[in-house]
């Protein structure tokens, strides 16, 4: 007679190979769903997105140079370009070592919409009170001038 074989073994051990992406991510912990490292945007807990790194710079908050409000205003968003404007020394990029705590998925990063303007109505200079006014300034000296040299020619004749 065969040895018996538990069932539940295998179909457990059929499971686990067949984990989709999201429990695998789950199960890593040095890779974070971008949601959910934008959660983390409080004082007392703040995770930062920088070049697809993910920090955790809570213990920071009170020693940035810059203020909390800085960091905190970086949250929920991908805050490289925040992070290489203002231009951080070699000694602070070599700070953040201590506060990295994972990576991003890239395929969870939202993509960036480009900004496009509203549509609005075309303005035109020339039908506004301030372009008659200007109109006006201009021809009634014009008006006045030819009205009195009119006058002088009238007069001079008789």
């Amino acid at each position: 007679m065969p040895p018996q074989v538990d069932r539940r073994n295998i179909r457990e051990r059929k499971n686990i190979n067949k984990k989709s992406t999201w429990e695998k991510m789950a199960s890593d912990p040095n890779i974070y769903v971008y949601d959910e490292a934008a959660k983390h945007n409080k004082t007392k807990d703040c995770w930062l997105v920088i070049n697809g790194k993910v920090y955790d710079v809570t213990p920071f908050m009170d020693d940035h140079p810059g203020g909390d409000e800085v960091l905190l205003s970086a949250t929920g968003k991908d805050a490289t370009n925040d992070f290489e404007d203002v231009g951080h020394s070699d000694s602070a990029r070599e700070m953040m070592d201590k506060y990295y705590i994972g990576e991003i998925d890239a395929s969870t990063v939202p993509t960036k919409r480009t900004y496009t303007p509203p549509q609005q109505a075309h303005y035109n200079p020339d039908k506004t009170p301030e372009f008659l006014i200007k109109i006006l300034q201009f021809l009634v000296p014009l008006l006045i001038l030819g009205l009195a040299f009119v006058v002088r020619h009238y007069t001079k004749e008789k």
